[in-house]
């Protein structure tokens, strides 16, 4: 992975939003847009959902000090937010990353990387939130397990991230 600069916001497993929090004087979420939809296949395979199953896609921005330097694209099955993740759905302008960390009963997947480039869809929908595009964006992505119930949070690093303190 050659991630460069980003490799340590990258492969830090723990709370993404409390790192955040504690590299900014004020943190905010803004959401982009919570809809229920059909997930991308590769995403739809990775939580063993059927095809044309639905879910809610939530997209937000995690902003450090009003700069969003994060676009987090998660993906809620309907099943799983009638079982264990009941409660996820309505969460606004929470961060996702609260909830899910400080319930120590939740497992995670191994986070898996990936750069994006403009031609992704996400890299769009990220870039979108940004004055200035630039060649390429560096995600992550993992599940998180709570009960048999899956959710994927996919976070995609924007350059203002790399403003703030390792």
């Amino acid at each position: 992975m050659a991630s460069g600069a980003y490799r340590h916001w990258l492969v830090d497993a723990g709370s993404l939003t409390a790192r955040l929090q504690t590299s900014c004087e004020q943190f905010s979420v803004s959401r982009v847009g919570v809809n229920w939809g059909s997930p991308q296949r590769d995403e739809t395979l990775l939580l063993g959902m059927r095809p044309h199953e639905r879910a809610l896609l939530r997209e937000v921005t995690l902003n450090c000090d009003g700069r969003p330097v994060v676009f987090a694209h998660s993906v809620l099955p309907r099943r799983s937010l009638r079982g264990a993740w009941h409660g996820l759905g309505r969460l606004g302008n929470k961060p996702l990353g609260a909830a899910l960390f400080a319930n120590p009963a939740v497992g995670r997947t191994p986070l898996s990387f990936r750069k994006l480039l403009p031609r992704n869809a996400l890299y769009q929908r990220a870039t979108a939130v940004l004055d200035c595009r630039p060649p390429y964006l560096w995600a992550r992505r993992s599940v998180f397990m709570l009960k048999g119930a899956a959710i994927m949070v996919t976070e995609v690093f924007l350059p203002g991230v790399l403003a703030l303190p390792q």
